[in-house]
């Protein structure tokens, strides 16, 4: 598998400033990016610009010499110095037409080179409450967590995703005792969820009225805690019916998980981990409580990390802990991800903190996100005040999806009509999101996500179906390439943006940006879109048909690719 492009870059790059005569500080890699502007060439560097400013000479200067000196051989036409001393490279038609080839070889992984450091990586991610809907909120943290999932298994990771669910906790005391007192046997057969919803809603409300039903609620939790066999076995069938309900919709996104560890999981080794952090010295009592202080640190030093109250109850601090034991000791984790809203900062400091004081060395990593905006651009809630529900969110997808698709395509069968509604309906859903900065407040706009223009999903699709539909009109399927000749500049724009496949997907780990990829496939749908416009595949023939339908399967490959990447199908017709 052949280097990219910058890395090829920056070894000639560095060749060029040893054979200037330039002393090298140590560390120092020079970096090469992508031009922004096609008209100052393909790459750029703005290492004599960083040298020159260490070395207190004259940046200009400094580019022109290593330019004089590169060995763009095979590679690239000779360096141009631009404005106060970057360094523009072009790549030759040569070396793109080499680097189609080998693309066209390697279909399975499009240029792209799994990691050399290959690590375990345990990934947290939506991570609902028991007897409870997902509901919007929940979109952030469900997709990009598998997003990341999925881009770090294709990198060589090894993964294992962990559904941290909330299955223990003082709900349970209304639940229990709503299930006892105001089940409807019959709404829970037909729907679970919703009946268990609602029995909990109607206990909270009278509760807040009747301080004797709040005590024998919390009765039936302490008879759970306790093991009562009779509590214990509602407990348990609440759990599986949520997990049945939260099923059908992980099975609508296409997402799997290899563990389901809620929080109940660890009870039995919460005390131990108190006493432990105790006996070494790390945990301290304060006002009855037990809390780790971490003075040594000046963001934290006034904020104590409580894992124990004074009536002896443990908290979701003392559950994490014993959690990253867990993923460490048994998993094996070399990392560990945490794809959780922003507010929840604080929390993972401290038991950051806590680890690394017991001596945890797995990476762990908060991976925090902003919110979903309604219109308004307030938080996305129903007329009547309440929080949307996921699953209804999805129904409406493909719903609103489908209504398109009559009006686009009426003729398809029925059946081929409602399989393309749920692609388009479900990965407009999820690229709205993958295509925001995750730490941007972003607002849910149906007509926005589902239009055929702009940075959409259905617009990606469109441009992978486009690339589907040239080879029904050929009458066959992609064969073996010919003759590869880049002619025209829309070609060589295309063969360019294709190659950079292989520099955008690692950089989605880098600080956990799959709007990156996102980016990357619009530009690549667009640059397509402009090279349809402008060279057509069918009416020449020769190199440039076998070009040209080389650069159509291949922009289809990367564009199935990465969508999937981003967890988005395809469809064949739109």
């Amino acid at each position: 598998m052949s280097d990219s492009f910058p890395q090829l870059l920056r070894a000639r790059l560095g060749d060029a400033l040893a054979a200037a005569g330039v002393v090298l500080p140590e560390g120092f890699v020079p970096e090469v990016s992508p031009s922004a502007n096609a008209q100052f060439g393909d790459y750029q560097s703005n290492a004599a610009m960083v040298l020159a400013k260490q070395l207190r000479g004259n940046p200009r200067e400094l580019a022109t010499r290593v330019a004089e000196v590169f060995d763009g051989e095979d590679l690239c036409e000779r360096p141009e110095i631009a404005g106060p001393g970057f360094i523009n490279f072009r790549l030759t038609r040569a070396c793109l037409e080499q680097r189609l080839r080998d693309l066209l070889a390697d279909p399975a992984r499009l240029g792209v080179a799994a990691v050399a450091d290959s690590r375990t990586v345990v990934i947290d991610f939506s991570a609902p409450n028991v007897a409870k809907p997902m509901h919007v909120g929940h979109i952030r943290s469900t997709i990009i967590g598998d997003c990341l999932a999925r881009v770090a298994r294709y990198l060589g990771h090894r993964v294992i995703t962990d559904n941290h669910i909330g299955d223990w906790g003082t709900q349970f005391g209304m639940i229990l005792w709503g299930w006892k007192h105001l089940l409807d046997a019959a709404a829970l057969e037909s729907d679970p969820v919703a009946e268990l919803v609602r029995i909990y809603r109607e206990v909270n409300a009278r509760q807040k009225e009747d301080e004797a039903l709040r005590e024998t609620c919390k009765a039936e939790l302490v008879k759970l805690q306790a093991g009562d066999a009779e509590n214990l076995a509602i407990w348990e069938r609440c759990v599986d019916l949520s997990k049945q309900g939260l099923q059908k919709i992980y099975d609508v996104l296409d997402i799997r998980f290899d563990h389901w560890l809620g929080e109940s999981f660890y009870n039995d080794r919460l005390a131990p981990l108190v006493d432990g952090l105790l006996a070494a010295g790390i945990a301290e009592e304060s006002e009855g409580a037990i809390c780790v202080f971490l003075r040594d640190d000046e963001k934290l030093a006034d904020q104590p990390c409580l894992i124990r109250k004074s009536d002896g109850g443990f908290l979701y601090a003392t559950t994490d802990l014993a959690t990253i034991d867990h993923r460490v000791e048994v998993f094996g984790a070399d990392a560990i991800w945490y794809v959780v809203g922003a507010p929840q900062q604080l929390h993972f400091d401290q038991i950051f903190g806590v680890a690394r004081r017991r001596g945890v060395v797995a990476d762990l990593q908060f991976i925090p996100f902003g919110s979903i905006l309604g219109k308004d651009r307030k938080m996305l809630r129903t007329r009547s005040g309440e929080t949307v529900q996921l699953a209804e969110v999805l129904t409406e997808a493909v719903e609103r999806a489908r209504v398109i698709i009559e009006e686009k395509n009426p003729e398809l069968p029925e059946e081929e009509k409602a399989a393309i509604a749920q692609t388009i309906g479900i990965g407009a859903v999820k690229y709205a999101e993958l295509s925001q900065f995750r730490m941007t407040d972003y607002v849910f706009d149906w007509d926005t996500m589902l239009s055929l223009k702009g940075n959409t999903a259905p617009y990606l699709i469109n441009a992978y179906v486009r690339t589907r539909s040239i080879f029904r009109k050929l009458g066959s399927e992609f064969g073996r390439a010919g003759g590869i000749a880049l002619t025209e500049e829309a070609e060589k724009a295309l063969a360019l943006k294709l190659a950079q496949f292989a520099e955008v997907v690692p950089s989605v780990l880098s600080d956990f940006r799959p709007n990156a990829l996102a980016a990357y496939l619009y530009d690549l749908a667009t640059c397509f879109h402009s090279f349809w416009e402008h060279c057509p595949v069918l009416r020449v023939e020769g190199d440039a048909r076998d070009t040209r339908l080389a650069l159509c399967e291949l922009t289809g490959q990367v564009l199935r690719r990465g969508l999937g990447l981003l967890g988005i199908a395809t469809t064949e017709r739109m």
